[in-house]
């Protein structure tokens, strides 16, 4: 049985995000009861949903087009449904700009098209130009969700939620004026409690941040805000490249989120994606996929990200730097319930592979799909049997060229490279994207 919305689909253009498993579905569908090569395990009982962009008409960057959730209910050994439904925002059917004319944001606008984080009993569709916009577990809109009036910031797409305490981490950038960065935090039960504003001297693209047991740590880096690129209107990503500009680390103490900020000078790069930090001792290590530049001349993608780790030393003021492995590799996850602590584990996409990466040695376990093309791996712990990182599965979707076709592929996790335990197979190919969860039923 299935349901289908019509759509208009995209016009086929040059750029990469428009073709092949790049370009976005026209249809919004319903779809029961999916077809599973091998077994489900049967303790899966859940909702794997995943972001992002599904232009209804062509635009000018990957980045910007708008939201769609692709998901599985997974229960019972079975693969229940299978949806995708654009995150219906208050500008998806209703022209208006990021901006208003006074230079203030409409934090309304968005195309929500980057993360999808469950907090609170709230599932919130997130993009970090704007506010976060609540959708259920069955994918349909909500609406816009601003912590009970008391958010009036935009919110990262990347949060951090704590395994001890079940707060929310988080912040939000883009005001053109001062301050250009504000740290936020939720409690357990999703009440705003701290709105911090950060001095950072320009606006810099600041997608994500790291957060350990005690500390917060924010990325100051050289992609910057350029008026003449936004002023053109041609769609680019309006950040460039900045020698000048320099790089560094902010560290503050979770236990004085008013505190001063302790600012570490570091080689010039960016970063889209932490994989994790964590406290030893008197430092702060954090991992995460790094550039050497990004976005100098265009806001195209061609230079590789790799795995690095940076050992900040608190007492001696100084940061060490170290290049993990030099495959290109980006979307790394840890186990979420080690977020802040010391993980052995990252997994990233590289390529038509999945890497697990041991981050105490650096070396990593290849999962090959041939020709096939993974997305973002999510683990799901078991819940039988000892609570670590090799007890549970690894769940994304998996792109098959020779069908045009996808696949929600299983992975046990104690047999990283082995055959995949379960294929549920999809009513369509879903398109490459950004990030999604496992929200457990």
């Amino acid at each position: 049985m299935a349901e289908t919305t019509e759509t208009s689909a995209l016009p086929s253009t040059g750029q990469f995000f428009q073709r092949g498993n790049f370009a976005p579905v026209p249809d919004e569908l319903t779809e029961f009861n999916l077809p599973v090569e091998g077994a489900i395990p049967p303790e899966l009982d859940g909702w794997y949903l995943r972001n992002g962009p599904n232009p209804r008409q062509a635009t000018a960057h990957w980045f910007t087009g708008d939201g769609m959730i692709h998901g599985v209910r997974i229960e019972n050994g079975k693969a229940a449904w299978y949806r995708n439904r654009w995150v219906r925002t208050d500008s998806f059917n209703e022209d208006f700009p990021l901006y208003n004319a006074e230079g203030t944001r409409n934090l309304r606008s968005s195309v929500a098209n980057t993360h999808v984080v469950n907090h609170a009993g709230k599932t919130l569709a997130l993009v970090e130009s704007s506010l976060p916009y609540e959708i259920t577990n069955d994918l349909e809109t909500v609406g816009v969700y601003d912590f009970g009036g008391k958010l009036m910031d935009s919110m990262t797409a990347h949060p951090k939620i704590c395994p001890t305490t079940g707060e929310l981490h988080f912040f939000g950038y883009g005001n053109i004026f001062q301050p250009h960065v504000t740290y936020h935090r939720a409690d357990a039960n999703g009440e705003l409690t701290i709105n911090r504003p950060l001095d950072v001297k320009a606006l810099t693209m600041m997608h994500d941040f790291a957060m350990t047991a005690d500390h917060v740590v924010f990325m100051d880096l050289p992609v910057v805000f350029n008026l003449d690129v936004a002023l053109r209107g041609d769609g680019d990503m309006p950040y460039r490249w900045d020698d000048d500009y320099g790089a560094r680390f902010g560290v503050l103490r979770r236990d004085d989120p008013f505190g001063d900020i302790r600012w570490f000078d570091i080689d010039p790069c960016y970063v889209f994606h932490v994989a994790n930090a964590y406290d030893e001792g008197n430092s702060i290590v954090l991992q995460a996929v790094r550039y050497p530049e990004l976005w100098r001349d265009s806001g195209g993608f061609d230079a590789d990200g790799v795995l690095w780790s940076w050992t900040i030393d608190l007492q001696s003021a100084t940061v060490t730097e170290r290049q993990l492995d030099d495959r290109g590799v980006e979307f790394p996850r840890i186990d979420d319930r080690l977020a802040g602590l010391s993980a052995r584990y990252a997994v990233s996409v590289a390529g038509s592979s999945l890497l697990r990466y041991d981050l105490g040695t650096g070396q990593a376990v290849e999962h090959s799909f041939g020709t096939g093309g993974p997305g973002e791996a999510v683990f799901v712990p078991s819940t039988a049997g000892p609570a670590d990182e090799s007890n549970g599965w690894y769940l994304g979707y998996l792109y098959d060229p020779q069908r045009d076709g996808s696949d929600l592929v299983i992975l046990d996790a104690s047999d990283f490279a082995g055959e995949p335990v379960a294929k549920i197979k999809l009513p369509q190919r879903v398109p490459y994207g950004f990030h999604g969860n496992w929200i457990s039923g």
